[in-house]
């Protein structure tokens, strides 16, 4: 069963997205906040297989309660995916940074919202190709100065190889392709960085292969 907590300050945003999900057998709503610190308290209190995450919201905003729990070793399997109405901005990098899984705009169609929660789920990220694509163009058109991230010197030649081909967007199945290794040792590889790297999934992979200069756009 996996575990779910809204937290959205318009009740009848909460609803329909509790109304979709009651509809399936293996997912159940734990909690419902209408703020960010009563998410984090929730959060820490019902422990959810996914957290979703309204950007603006009172009292703590969506990226500083994801942050909050991005933070606390108690929550390391709680996966924050935020939600926004406005696609790829400067809320969903802060909360990429902040130690989101993903995100996902309000308006999707129900089926891909309810295939997104099971991908959550499953502790792998949000980020499409498209996706990917985009946060590519936004260093492009705004480059950051490369910095050292930790744990960057301790990856291996393959871990990097892997972290690299992950900011291009590619699948697990698409990387053990390109590097001629199983699909296994390529999620081995990207668990063996995640954790060097401090980084809680892949979407955060994403942001340190571009900040740490790892990879340029």
């Amino acid at each position: 069963m996996i575990r779910v907590l809204l937290a959205d300050d318009q009740p009848l945003v909460r609803s329909g997205f509790r109304a979709l999900l009651d509809l399936e057998e293996d997912i159940e709503v734990v909690a419902e906040a209408a703020d960010g610190a009563e998410a984090v308290a929730l959060a820490r209190e019902q422990l959810p297989d996914v957290a979703l995450v309204d950007v603006q919201m009172p009292v703590v905003d969506g990226i500083e309660a994801t942050r909050r729990i991005a933070a606390d070793p108690a929550l390391a399997g709680v996966h924050v995916v935020i939600l926004t109405n406005y696609g790829l901005d400067e809320y969903v990098f802060d909360a990429l940074r902040a130690g989101a899984a993903g995100f996902l705009v309000k308006d999707i169609v129900p089926e891909d919202f309810l295939h997104a929660v099971r991908v959550a789920a499953r502790g792998d990220a949000l980020l499409a190709p498209s996706i990917t694509r985009k946060l590519i163009d936004r260093y492009v058109t705004q480059p950051l100065r490369p910095r050292t991230g930790p744990g960057l010197a301790a990856l291996t030649n393959r871990e990097r190889e892997a972290v690299a081909l992950v900011a291009q967007g590619l699948s697990n199945d698409q990387i053990a392709a390109r590097m001629v290794i199983s699909p296994m040792t390529a999620k081995t590889h990207l668990n063996r960085a995640m954790t060097k790297l401090h980084a809680r999934d892949r979407a955060q992979l994403v942001v340190l292969a571009y900040e740490s200069g790892l990879v340029s756009p």
